[in-house]
C-alpha cells in the first residue's frame, strides 16, 4: 500500500508532538511520563526499521556457527547450551564476531545514543 503518511512518518509526528509541544507544557511526573512515552515510540520506530534485517543476519550467522537450522529462538538457545557445556567458546571460529555483531545490532535498536556504542561505531579506543 502506498498511502501516506506511512507508519514511520506517523511515529515521528506523534513523537515530535509529545517532545516539542506537550513536554514543554508539563513539569514533574507528567513531563517524565511523556518523555518515557516519546522514548518508547522512538524504540518502536527503530525496531520496525531495523529488527527484521538484524534478525535475518543473526539467524544466518547462527546456522553457520551451529551447523543446523531452526528458528532464531531455538538457535540462540542451542548456542547458549553449547557455551554452557564448553562445546563452543570465544576461541571457536566466528563466535566472538557473532556475539559482538549481535550486541552492536541490539544497541542500534535499544540504545543508539549510548556513548560506548557511538565510540565503537567510530572505532575509538575505550
Amino acid at each position: 500500500m502506498q498511502d501516506t503518511p506511512d507508519h514511520t512518518e506517523i511515529l515521528a509526528a506523534v513523537t515530535a508532538l509529545l517532545r516539542d509541544e506537550i513536554m514543554p507544557l508539563l513539569s514533574g511526573r507528567p513531563n517524565y511520563q511523556v518523555r518515557v512515552a516519546a522514548n518508547a515510540l522512538d524504540l518502536v520506530g527503530r525496531q520496525m526499521a531495523l529488527q527484521d534485517g538484524f534478525d535475518v543476519a543473526e539467524h544466518e550467522r547462527l546456522i553457520e556457527l551451529l551447523g543446523r537450522d531452526g528458528d532464531l529462538t531455538a538457535l540462540n538457545q542451542a548456542l547458549c547450551d553449547a557455551i554452557e557445556t564448553n562445546t563452543v567458546t570465544l576461541e571457536t571460529p566466528g563466535v566472538r564476531e557473532h556475539l559482538w555483531t549481535t550486541t552492536m545490532a541490539k544497541l542500534a535498536v535499544d540504545q543508539p545514543s549510548y556513548a560506548r556504542y557511538q565510540a565503537e561505531l567510530k572505532n575509538e579506543p575505550a
